[in-house]
C-alpha cells in the first residue's frame, strides 16, 4: 500500500469512528474546568467564613424561632388565656406581614 492511500484509509476510519460518550464527557468537562478563574487563597477562606457566619446565624435564629412557637403551643394546649389570645395575635400579625410583602412586591 502506498503512502497516500494509508492517510486516506486512516482518515475514513476515524470519521466512522465513534468516541466513547464518557470520554468525551470528561474531555469536554476537563475544556471548561481549564477555562474557570479560580479564587485565590484569601477569597476562599473569606467566602467561607461568609458561609460559615450566615450557616451559624440561620441556625440560631431559626432554633429560637423553633423554641418561642414550642413554647407558644405548650401554654395554648394547656388552656391558658393569656397564651391563647397571644398566640392569635401572633398568627394575625405573621399573616398581616406576609399580606404587606405581598402588596409591596405587586407595587
Amino acid at each position: 500500500m502506498s503512502n497516500p492511500e494509508k492517510k486516506a484509509t486512516t482518515k475514513t476510519k476515524t470519521k466512522t469512528e465513534k468516541t466513547n460518550p464518557i470520554v468525551a464527557y470528561y474531555r469536554s468537562t476537563r475544556a471548561e474546568m481549564r477555562k474557570v478563574s479560580w479564587p485565590t487563597l484569601e477569597q476562599g477562606w473569606a467566602m467561607t467564613k461568609i458561609v460559615l457566619v450566615a450557616t451559624i446565624s440561620m441556625a440560631i435564629f431559626l432554633g429560637a424561632l423553633d423554641f418561642f412557637f414550642g413554647w407558644l403551643l405548650s401554654n395554648i394546649v394547656t388552656g391558658n388565656i393569656l397564651f391563647i389570645v397571644f398566640g392569635v395575635f401572633v398568627v394575625i400579625a405573621i399573616l398581616g406581614s406576609a399580606y404587606l410583602i405581598g402588596q409591596e412586591k405587586e407595587a
